[in-house]
């Protein structure tokens, strides 16, 4: 998985410099967002529906069980997270079962910044460099800190060997209409995650859509993010009582194949929290399918963040390739 700065081509570039006059400042840039076309709630909710009701056979089913484990951000983000615990999700990440070495690894390893080097130890003597370690960083979950300590946090986080910087935006900016500071927040940190070397750490930007109160709120922030250079835009910290759900994840991948058609830049979607099953994991895979086509189906473009889903695929995993369901204690406990 890529951990350089995007190469765009020619076409691309010049497409988004000729969208820069929209985030040449405040009024530009709410005009712009407030532009965009309004979501028809009950459409979006009647299409997530409709997509979770396709059926796939057994031979898809299985495809689609080892696509969904090669998604994952497999992620701890507890106070109580001891440099152990991280040892342990690494070796469950890179052999998910120990049984069966045809299991793919997970896309990556989600700590907090204190714990990226310790991930990436582990998986480099677990003979898995390739696997990402993911940072959460800017205050995570809520994003309450002044910007300089945000930077500083992802500064941290980069220098300790993190491919990935997972931000939370200030909600409260958004939600009172400070558009341009949020842009220029997440531009900010975009900056923060570049290397000396001329790489830099992917950034995933969370808008905590549980929050954010309206679908409309969601198109908008999704293009903000993007205008502003994130990599990848995540529904959720998984933190609050609404994470990742259909429609809204519905609307993101609407917002980055609009956002593809117009710059000819592809950014990724990461729906996080509340996506325990395999039969949810494979609804999203369907609406990914659907909605952007097969060139999001892959981590580079698409991730879940998840804890507890990589069990049940496990167990699912199982049952199609013994016959039997093998139950919770065949898996071992994160």
């Amino acid at each position: 998985m890529p951990t350089t700065v995007p190469a765009y081509g020619k076409d691309a570039a010049e497409r988004l410099a000729a969208m820069a006059d929209v985030t040449a400042n405040e009024a530009a840039l709410r005009r712009f967002l407030h532009g965009l076309p309004g979501v028809d709630a009950v459409g979006l909710q009647g299409r997530a529906a409709s997509l979770g009701t396709r059926s796939i056979k057994t031979t898809a089913k299985a495809y689609a069980i080892d696509l969904a484990i090669s998604m994952i951000d497999l992620t701890t983000l507890e106070g109580a997270d001891t440099p152990g615990k991280v040892r342990a999700l690494c070796a469950k990440g890179v052999h998910p079962d120990p049984t069966d070495r045809g299991v793919p690894k997970v896309a990556a390893i989600c700590v907090y910044p204190d714990l990226v080097a310790t991930a990436k130890e582990a998986l480099l003597r677990g003979g898995a460099p390739e696997i990402n370690v993911a940072s959460v960083a800017t205050a995570f979950p809520a994003g309450r800190a002044a910007l300089p300590v945000k930077l500083a946090d992802t500064r941290d986080a980069v220098a300790a060997g993190a491919d990935e910087i997972d931000m939370v935006i200030d909600r409260g900016a958004f939600l009172t209409g400070r558009y341009m500071s949020v842009f220029e927040e997440i531009k900010a940190v975009k900056e923060a995650c570049h290397r000396e070397d001329g790489t830099a750490a992917h950034l995933k930007v969370i808008f905590e859509t549980g929050e954010l109160q309206t679908y409309d709120n969601v198109r908008r922030v999704s293009w903000l993010a993007m205008l502003a250079g994130a990599d990848f835009i995540k529904t959720s910290t998984g933190k609050v009582a609404v994470n990742a759900t259909p429609p809204v994840t519905l609307l993101m991948l609407e917002a980055v194949r609009d956002f593809h058609a117009a710059t000819g830049v592809q950014v990724g979607v990461k729906p996080a929290g509340g996506i325990r099953t395999t039969k949810d994991a494979i609804k999203y895979l369907v609406m990914v399918n659907e909605v952007v086509g097969e060139q999001w189906l892959n981590p580079d473009w698409f991730r879940f963040g998840a804890s507890s889903l990589l069990n049940d695929l496990l167990m699912q995993r199982q049952k199609l390739s013994t016959g039997r369901y093998s139950g919770p204690d065949y898996v071992t406990v994160d």
